[in-house]
């Protein structure tokens, strides 16, 4: 189990996970900007534990994914990707035993040409 937390410390979760078996970059034109490492489980392995209510979400283009990000100070926490809303994307960032600058071979997700764009 992990702990998440956003930089204020309003919204926290639980993260049923041991190892991080992926971890990844995305390229896509939100992705790029937020620059944000993360790893994905499925949705019931992800728990809002507190603060909710902080929470705010932002969707784009085709509105499907959920982009969700603190109201308080700003900072992306996780997602839901529209190539699968089952899962949770989250920011490894906010892991605090994780050093994400110590990561090595990070696998880049080709959100540029994802494939619901496809026509």
């Amino acid at each position: 189990m992990k702990k998440l937390k956003c930089h204020c410390g309003q919204v926290e979760a639980e993260i049923n996970i041991d190892n991080f078996n992926k971890i990844l970059r995305c390229n896509c034109s939100i992705c790029k900007r937020k620059g944000a490492i993360m790893s994905i489980v499925n949705n019931d392995e992800f728990k809002i534990v507190k603060g909710k209510e902080k929470l705010k979400i932002y969707q784009f283009h085709t509105k499907v994914a959920n982009h969700y990000f603190c109201t308080v100070c700003g900072i992306y926490t996780h997602h839901n990707p529209r190539s699968n809303p089952s899962k949770t994307g989250f920011n490894l960032g906010c892991i605090d035993e994780l050093d994400t600058f110590k990561l090595q071979d990070v696998d880049i997700n080709d959100g540029l040409n994802h494939p619901l764009d496809k026509k």
